[in-house]
């Protein structure tokens, strides 16, 4: 065996062959149940109504995140008012101290202290509520399943949970949120660094200052780590769209099972295609007796010809065939007397522009009208005979 491979080896150096590289559709190979193919429109509207839909927390939080801030820096002044209004209530404005210690009083002082609250914080659960709904409906759009609350017995199962816990999604997730905290804390390290003069300049300033220059500060520093944050978001989106589309991808096996669900089994259709042709077939031949002349190659072409001018006001097309089925028409005609016209270019052209139960175009009247009226005379000289 050897020899036998080093004397090919030796036959292709002295004959100078040239290896032939085959290019090889490896999706031919692939195992019918590895999902290669990518998800129909059917499969994804099933997912979606499961509840699997893309969408990345990640860009949603960060333009919450975002809002939010930027919320509390445009409002920070009537909130910090709020605030004091608040503490005046209490310390100050509150008229009636020894009502403090009943339930009166006290119900009286938490229902006036809680309302100021709410309207202290109104604006800033109002951006929240409404940002947050425009971003996941950017994203998914509406969706409303109940099928993500059901209970799934498998996810009771410890070793599916340890598998859920170590397994490559969760590695991704772990390694995002280390990135997330390094970049995150080094631009809060590089901010607070370039303000190290002016938070030394904090001691000689009062209560209410250094107040009003920490807000200022935490807010600056939390709208730029909130905007890196969004940045990180696009390119997670970009991972979950890439991941979701892996998700749903299906087997070979699934997309012939779809076929079969949405347009039926293909052997099936098939049967019924070809019985429905061997119907049409056996209508038209039966129509042959009818007509008036067979237009013919003579033998690769022959199309049956009626004209009453009481049901149409062109002749029309009964039959028509190429080659074997030309032959069969020919016969038919014979077998019922039906005059045989022999006239190649009329008849290709009628074969290939006039379906079986059409009117033949205009363009035709004046060849067609010749043919029938050379048929008519030989139907009228036979007669006189």
């Amino acid at each position: 065996m050897k020899k036998r491979y080093y004397f090919i080896s030796q036959l292709i150096k002295l004959k100078k062959i040239k290896p032939i590289l085959v290019p090889v559709n490896l999706q031919l190979f692939a195992d019918s149940g590895e999902k290669t193919e990518k998800a129909t429109p059917r499969k994804r509207k099933k997912v979606r109504e499961e509840g699997q839909v893309l969408q990345s927390r990640e860009i949603t939080s960060a333009i919450l995140l975002l809002c939010m801030f930027i919320t509390l820096r445009v409002f920070g002044g009537y909130i910090y008012e709020g605030i004091l209004e608040i503490f005046k209530v209490f310390f100050s404005q509150w008229q009636g101290v020894e009502d403090i210690y009943s339930i009166r009083g006290m119900v009286k002082l938490y229902s006036q202290v809680s309302l100021m609250f709410i309207k202290i914080i109104l604006p800033v659960l109002a951006v929240a509520l409404i940002t947050g709904l425009v971003a996941g409906y950017s994203q998914v759009g509406f969706l409303f399943t109940t099928k993500t609350l059901q209970i799934k017995l498998n996810r009771l199962n410890p070793l599916n949970g340890l598998k859920r816990i170590f397994s490559t999604r969760s590695l991704t997730e772990l390694i995002k949120a280390i990135f997330k905290i390094v970049v995150v804390g080094a631009i809060g390290f590089s901010y607070l660094k370039g303000e190290v003069s002016s938070i030394l300049k904090t001691m000689d300033m009062d209560v209410v200052s250094i107040a009003a220059y920490i807000g200022v500060t935490a807010t600056n520093v939390a709208i730029r780590m909130c905007i890196v944050l969004l940045a990180l978001g696009v390119l997670d989106y970009g991972y979950q769209w890439w991941e979701y589309e892996k998700n749903i991808r299906m087997t070979k096996q699934e997309l012939k099972e779809e076929y079969k669900q949405t347009e039926g089994n293909p052997e099936i259709k098939s049967k019924i295609k070809q019985k429905q042709r061997q119907i049409s077939l056996r209508r038209m031949m039966q129509s042959i007796p009818e007509a008036d002349v067979v237009i013919t190659n003579p033998t690769h072409y022959a199309v049956a010809i009626k004209y009453d001018i009481k049901i149409s006001d062109a002749p029309v097309v009964l039959a028509k065939g190429q080659n074997y089925m030309a032959l069969r028409i020919k016969e038919k005609a014979k077998e019922n007397g039906i005059e045989i016209v022999e006239n190649k270019p009329l008849a290709r052209t009628l074969y290939n522009t006039v379906e079986v139960g059409e009117k033949i175009p205009p363009d035709l009247y004046q060849a067609v009208a010749e043919v029938l009226a050379f048929v008519y005379g030989l139907k009228s000289g036979k007669k006189g005979g």
